[in-house]
């Protein structure tokens, strides 16, 4: 959901700023472009610090056990 919110805003900023100059229709689709490979990125990059959190929460909890086992 976060990420249509945030290409619906960038495509509507980028579209605000191509309609100010000469070459409308190929800034309008440069525009477009750029918007869905900023907004894929992001979500790359969302997904990629989630699984780098779950990682980092599994070594956790197995340094906690170890530490438990290595105490016995």
């Amino acid at each position: 959901m976060t990420k249509s919110i945030a290409l619906s805003l960038v495509l509507a900023a980028s579209l605000g700023l191509a309609a100010c100059s000469g070459n409308h229709e190929e800034n309008a689709a440069n525009a477009a472009a750029n918007s869905a490979e900023n907004a894929s990125n992001a979500a790359d990059n969302a997904m990629n610090a989630a699984m780098n959190a779950a990682d980092n929460a599994a070594n956790a909890a197995s340094n906690a056990t170890n530490n438990v086992a290595n105490a016995m």
